[in-house]
């Protein structure tokens, strides 16, 4: 989480185009709570959250763990029904959505994607097209040519005929991302995409998020705990904890050094990068673990 010099760039023109782009994912008030069984106690609620993610931006659902980030990513994907409150996707609810027309729309991609079986890259970014076809499907030159696209957009057309637990996790989740790119949707949603990869990887991943949102109207939703990221990427930040939302904003409005370390329970001091935005450091010292 400590500051380094800044990976992105200025993106001229991009920030008033964000600004006027129409709203993609409205979350009004939407909550939601997790119980052993019906009429028990819930276990876990997430309370009342209202944002709004707009094409071409990039939004980061940030908090530690257990905060109801993922929680948030699924009401979003349509995947829970909300206990109160609306999620809609172009004034649609997600939740309501059958589950193909929510797959052609929305991809998500999970922490973990487990191989069921041995599989080529270039097959396994195919399987992305499968919203998209009938019950007796077969693959279409269309198909094929789509699924080279969604490889060519994350820089990984040289794995299309690698086995896939033969690459590297950070070529693996490159492969993962292009087939839900494949899916053709209108939102992105990530749950910390960059948990097993190393610095260099992670960085890769984000400018590519970055980019799709910027050059191909992407809505790009990512959940993370990382602080430091999320800060030099995302568009707008919004701040949970213990399942509560405590702030939605830009970076510089969300990243103030009381409430962050309210929430993450370590001292930490806050800085302006050259490009403005804000760069997180801990500052806790040795001798006093």
């Amino acid at each position: 989480m400590s500051g380094t010099g800044s990976v992105t760039e200025a993106r001229p023109g991009t920030t008033a185009q964000r600004h006027s782009a129409h709203v993609r994912v409205n979350v009004e008030q939407a909550s939601y709570a997790y119980s052993a069984r019906k009429q028990a106690a819930p276990l876990f609620t997430l309370e009342a959250t209202t944002f709004q993610a707009r094409e071409r931006e990039f939004v980061a659902i940030l908090g530690p763990n257990a905060s109801g980030k993922s929680t948030l990513l699924r009401l979003i994907a349509g995947a829970i029904v909300p206990l109160s409150g609306r999620v809609e996707l172009d004034g649609f609810e997600t939740c309501h959505l059958d589950a193909r027309t929510r797959a052609q729309r929305i991809a998500l991609v999970q922490q973990e994607s487990p191989l069921i079986f041995p599989i080529l890259a270039g097959d396994y970014v195919l399987q992305g097209r499968h919203p998209h076809g009938r019950s007796l499907w077969f693959e279409k030159d269309e198909d094929f040519a789509i699924a080279e696209k969604a490889l060519a957009q994350v820089g990984a057309e040289h794995l299309r005929d690698r086995w896939m637990h033969e690459i590297s996790g950070g070529e693996k989740q490159r492969v993962v991302l292009a087939r839900a790119l494949a899916q053709q949707p209108l939102v992105l949603l990530l749950d910390e995409p960059t948990l097993h990869l190393d610095i260099r990887a992670q960085i890769d991943l984000l400018c590519r998020l970055r980019h799709l949102a910027d050059e191909h109207r992407y809505t790009v939703i990512e959940v993370t705990h990382d602080l430091g990221m999320a800060a030099e990427f995302a568009d707008q930040i919004v701040l949970l904890h213990r399942g509560k939302c405590l702030r939605v904003g830009t970076p510089a409005a969300v990243y103030q050094r009381e409430l962050l370390e309210q929430v993450f329970e370590v001292p930490l001091g806050i800085e302006a990068s050259p490009a403005g935005r804000p760069r997180v450091i801990v500052q806790g010292r040795r001798e006093e673990i």
